[in-house]
């Protein structure tokens, strides 16, 4: 029987998405740890920051770290921009996700947050964008290319922000001790909660 067109291209994309995951494995260093150490031992909350599609990775690894222990909120750079400034304080440690490392939006908030007096990580595509240039830590992907032929839409540079990010709040769910009946405790609802 031939493969389809469809199932070759979902194959090449599964493919160059896996090898990109397995390089960011093999290329974590010190900052990881560094990060680590600084997000476990946060006083105030865990803000991850993100705008497009780097904003829809920010936002559920938000809720990941939230619901294993992790206090943490998402807040969208464009909205912070016009208020949601607002909601942060020196003591928390904001998460910043732009592939680009250039995202106008957030270059253009960086200087408050600083003033603000707050930490900053970020997961940047390249170590030496703008964005990973002004933060205390950098986690650069350094991906090869994109799963789309194009090497345009973000396809792997998500895919591989998205498993760092849960790499991390497995990281501190498991130096915290984090047990399952912590886990229901924030999901009282639903099959996880029973």
């Amino acid at each position: 029987m031939r493969t389809s067109k469809f199932i070759k291209s979902a194959k090449r994309t599964l493919q160059i998405e896996s090898k990109e995951i397995l390089k960011l494995s093999k290329n974590l260093n010190t900052n990881f740890d560094k990060a680590c150490k600084l997000l476990k031992n946060c006083k105030g909350k865990i803000i991850t920051l993100g705008v497009g599609k780097s904003g829809h990775i920010a936002n559920k690894i938000a809720a990941t770290l939230s619901s294993t222990g992790s206090p943490a909120f998402f807040i969208n750079a464009a909205e912070a921009l016009h208020g949601d400034l607002g909601g942060i304080n020196s003591n928390d440690i904001i998460l910043i996700f732009s592939y680009s490392g250039k995202s106008s939006e957030i270059v253009e908030i960086l200087p408050s947050l600083k003033e603000i007096g707050c930490k900053l990580i970020s997961i940047t595509g390249k170590e030496d964008s703008t964005i990973a240039k002004e933060v205390k830590i950098n986690l650069p992907l350094n991906i090869t290319r994109e799963a789309c032929p194009l090497d345009l839409t973000p396809t792997a540079s998500t895919t591989t922000a998205l498993a760092l990010g849960d790499a991390i709040a497995v990281a501190l769910l498991e130096s915290k001790g984090f047990k399952t009946k912590d886990f229901a405790k924030s999901h009282p609802g639903g099959l996880l909660g029973k």
